[in-house]
């Protein structure tokens, strides 16, 4: 066991440095950089600059790109970005001014707590209603989820978020956005924000997380079938078990290896895919923010959001490694 979770660690560790070095080149791709946006944009755009006919833009050029590091050669701020991460400090914001561990902290906080609070919601629902319709199927209440399913997964996000936002402002006349209340958006940390963080979490874990509950209702379902026609179970019934503990003891633990081995790309898909969604509801998670930094070409802040997803992603599959471990005996004979 601990040598597999050894070589789990180190697997991840290579996978997160080849994949800051694949996101640092596809990011560097487009042509241009900030500076150019920067420069442009403040002596009035389309390249016309009308001081010196040119040299003043120049110049600035020049200077920014010095100020910034961005004169060197990519492959040269790369491994500088690479060494000072080791150290824990990921580089300047180029649009805000301030260091990417500032401006990225509380948002990235708060994209965790809402990660994990729409994996708990999704988790929660889908494993017990997959494994109800399963041993009801084909009546009434299979019937119901499987219809609530597909309309889970037919209506898009962004969509149901709007509709809950009318629905609040025409009946409530409140807004379910953001989630703070005003009085605390800005305000430090203590118990009474946590409190009005919980209020208002809620509503968004339901949103993000509708249309992951309803694959995962369904995947529950189509495994737990599957194993409940396998021989053993017919073995176990011929005991003389009662029903849901010939359920309970085997079938439903190797039915959830599929759901547990998407953990991996759960918790950053919570992230990337809920993008439109937390620009709708005004959530101050890392998405919109990641969206900000590739159209302005903040290369800092984009390089380490999208570390960040990869990172959640190794953790995501380490943590999914070891439940399965633990819940299939025989993926624990494979690595003895």
């Amino acid at each position: 066991m601990l040598r597999y979770i050894t070589q789990r660690l180190f697997l991840g560790i290579i996978t997160l440095l080849v994949l800051s070095a694949i996101s640092w080149i596809i990011i560097e791709l487009p042509p241009g950089d900030y500076v150019d946006m920067y420069v442009e944009e403040l002596l009035g755009g389309g390249g016309d600059y009308s001081l010196g006919g040119g040299y003043i833009g120049d110049v600035m050029e020049k200077n920014l790109r010095r100020e910034y590091g961005l004169d060197a050669p990519t492959h040269v701020r790369y491994a500088r970005w690479l060494w000072r991460m080791m150290k824990g400090d990921l580089g300047l914001s180029l649009e805000f001014g301030e260091p990417v561990t500032e401006v990225i902290g509380e948002r990235l906080l708060l994209t965790v707590i809402l990660a994990g609070t729409t994996a708990v919601f999704a988790w929660g629902l889908s494993i017990p209603i997959g494994i109800y319709t399963a041993v009801r199927q084909h009546k009434t209440e299979d019937y119901v989820f499987t219809f609530l399913g597909f309309l889970g997964l037919a209506v898009p996000d962004f969509l149901l978020a709007l509709w809950l936002m009318w629905v609040s402002f025409s009946y409530f006349n409140t807004s379910i956005g953001g989630l703070f209340s005003p009085e605390y958006l800005n305000e430090p940390w203590s118990i009474d924000r946590v409190k009005d963080l919980l209020k208002h979490l809620w509503i968004a874990a339901v949103v993000v997380g509708t249309a992951g509950t309803a694959a995962l209702i369904r995947v529950m379902r189509a495994n737990l079938l599957d194993e409940l026609n396998k021989p053993y179970v017919i073995t176990a019934r011929a005991k003389g078990l009662s029903e849901w503990r010939v359920i309970l003891k085997y079938p439903v633990r190797l039915a959830m290896s599929p759901l547990v081995s998407t953990l991996g790309y759960l918790l950053p898909f919570l992230i990337s895919g809920s993008i439109i969604v937390s620009v709708v509801l005004n959530l101050p998670t890392e998405g919109p923010l990641l969206l900000r930094a590739l159209l302005t070409e903040d290369l800092f802040i984009s390089a380490s959001i999208v570390l960040v997803l990869g990172a959640m992603t190794v953790i995501g599959t380490f943590i999914s490694d070891i439940l399965l471990v633990l819940l299939d005996p025989r993926i624990r004979l494979m690595n003895n």
